[in-house]
């Protein structure tokens, strides 16, 4: 895990607590904001918010993103969870549909209180409905679309890129590049250049570079959830920039009196959100054993 300190390490210094860190399997945040919204959802989880990212977050990375799928213990630690808490909201970049058939959310009893908020809160799925709610798709997509196979054609030399659909954006992906690195750095101009013409903006990640419409973001579909069910206490757990919108509207809330828990599922590839965490774990493996010690301790 690179530089956060192992969970074995009994002297952590970082300021972030790792996984398993006290009794109960529960972490302690060093952090007085981190402990804070964590007595919180302790102490009121019928008005507690769980806010949880897909890919990285539920489910681990993986070189195909359509390959990707909830870790397999995620469903059962979600399903003991989400009757005891206000609501479980997996905020994802993913079509709502797509993340409800790749996490395996739909029809399991006990996930009642799960919605998934997809294209960053432009689409939600409820469970109790099985629907998808959502506005027409901004036109900027189709075109922007249209024009990334001569693009990446003309840059040149960077075979394994590749172009993912996903509706309401489009996304290029360099990781089976032969340096996923230089490819993402060469992309981020022209790709920037071509989402300004459209109306788009570009949100950088793991070695990916998605054009979507502006106002679209985790961190605005996270605070108007809470907002709109009334959340007294928020944890969210991402892993990738796209994240840190979401770090920030619990940073927001807490200054309006809402206490928060930030939770990072460790990545070395993005240290901003390690940094900003109150609370590091090893993964979609980490945030299941969260999960399932929160269910555990709330009872």
């Amino acid at each position: 895990m690179g530089s956060h300190t192992d969970s074995t390490d009994p002297k952590a210094t970082d300021g972030h607590t790792p996984e398993g860190g006290a009794t109960g399997g529960l972490p302690t945040p060093a952090a007085r904001a981190g402990r804070e919204g964590l007595e919180a959802l302790l102490a009121r989880p019928g008005k507690a918010l769980i806010g949880l990212d897909f890919d990285g977050t539920l489910a681990p990375i993986v070189a195909d993103p359509e390959q990707a799928r909830a870790h397999p213990d995620a469903v059962p630690a979600l399903a003991a969870l989400a009757p005891k808490v206000a609501a479980v909201a997996v905020v994802t970049g993913r079509p709502a549909g797509v993340a409800v058939r790749h996490g395996g959310f739909a029809g399991v009893p006990g996930l009642e209180h799960l919605v998934v908020l997809g294209h960053y809160g432009a689409e939600r799925w409820d469970a109790v409905t099985g629907s998808v709610t959502a506005p027409a798709p901004h036109p900027g997509v189709a075109a922007a679309r249209a024009e990334l196979p001569g693009l990446l054609d003309r840059v040149g030399a960077w075979q394994g890129t590749w172009i993912e659909e996903k509706g309401r954006a489009v996304a290029v992906h360099t990781r089976r590049a032969g340096d996923p690195q230089a490819a993402f750095e060469a992309l981020r101009e022209p790709l920037t250049d071509l989402a300004t013409r459209h109306g788009l903006v570009v949100e950088p990640g793991r070695m990916v570079l998605e054009l979507r419409p502006p106002g679209m973001d985790k961190g605005v579909a996270l605070m108007e959830y809470a907002r709109t069910i009334g959340a007294e206490s928020v944890l969210y757990a991402g892993d990738d920039l796209g994240d840190l919108p979401a770090f920030t509207a619990v940073d927001e809330l807490r200054a309006s009196g809402v206490p928060g828990l930030l939770v990072c599922s460790g990545s070395d590839e993005v240290t901003e959100l390690r940094d900003r965490a109150d609370v590091v774990v090893d993964g979609p493996a980490g945030v299941v054993r969260l999960l399932r010690a929160l269910a555990e301790r709330i009872g």
